[in-house]
């Protein structure tokens, strides 16, 4: 039994029966030094508002992302306290665990050394809140950097359409990391990546876990954007991921990045290059 539960059952004892403190900690092999022990907590009140403040204005962010926000802004907290408040602020959030399904790798990748050498795609699928229409959001991340490469939405995207955003980005990577959707096996696609000189790789069907980069982001989006908006038009979409996504490139930190945002790495690894 913990000291703390012991503390309660002494007392709940001598408020049963009429003991000492002396005779209650002997019987429940408590030391005194311990039973007279009073925690004495001196939060600071403007790091608790910070942290409310935090909490609020990113509602799907977990105490380790927060955590690292808050020690960005100069705020010296260990993370055991941090999430002691956290919880005692009852802001923990409520995830649901599914079962794991092991999987064997295919052939191994090389990881990326640098930016725009490999980026990764997909979709993500939601609906406009009036009239519940679904549309689609093309995402595309970079494997390297974990930046936020582009975000396009539209009620409908086919493969001519996947290659006509694509080159509104400007410099592309070498290799697409992709599933086996029509929109990325069409001709529109290949035709595309061929001319430009880009190698389409392509996960095993049913392997999600072969294109993580992207499957994680497309967590992120969902759970930070599109699950905390209500979407009345096509362009309120469109305004909202895109404000999203720079949001996320340039103040979200990653724990996977020692803490930086993706573009305070992308700018860091520059700047390492040139030297």
């Amino acid at each position: 039994m913990k000291p703390a539960a012991k503390k309660a059952v002494v007392q709940y004892a001598r408020d049963l029966y009429p003991i000492s403190v002396r005779r209650a900690c002997r019987l429940f092999r408590l030391s005194r030094s311990v039973e007279r022990y009073k925690i004495i907590r001196q939060d600071d009140p403007n790091v608790i508002a910070r942290i409310k403040e935090l909490a609020e204005l990113r509602r799907r962010w977990g105490y380790r992302q927060l955590h690292r926000v808050l020690a960005r802004e100069g705020v010296k907290m260990n993370q055991k306290k941090f999430r002691r408040i956290y919880r005692d602020l009852k802001l923990s959030l409520k995830i649901r665990k599914g079962r794991k399904i092991r999987a064997m790798p295919r052939a191994p990748i090389q990881p990326p050394t640098g930016p725009s050498q490999r980026w990764s795609m997909d979709f993500v699928s939601d609906a406009i809140g009036p009239s519940g229409r679904r549309f689609r959001i093309l995402t595309v991340v970079d494997d390297f950097t974990r930046e936020c490469v582009l975000l396009y939405a539209d009620f409908s995207i086919p493969g001519f359409a996947v290659t006509r955003a694509l080159d509104t980005v400007g410099v592309l990577p070498k290799v697409f990391n992709i599933d086996n959707g029509s929109e990325f096996t069409g001709k529109a696609m290949d035709g595309w990546a061929f001319e430009k000189g880009i190698k389409l790789d392509f996960i095993r069907p049913g392997k999600p876990n072969e294109n993580a980069f992207i499957e994680s982001f497309n967590g992120k989006l969902r759970n930070e954007c599109l699950n905390e908006n209500w979407f009345t038009s096509l362009e309120d979409v469109r305004r909202t991921i895109e404000a999203w996504r720079i949001d996320y490139n340039e103040n979200r930190p990653h724990s996977s990045l020692g803490g930086l945002t993706p573009r305070e790495f992308a700018a860091q690894t520059t700047r390492e290059d040139s030297h």
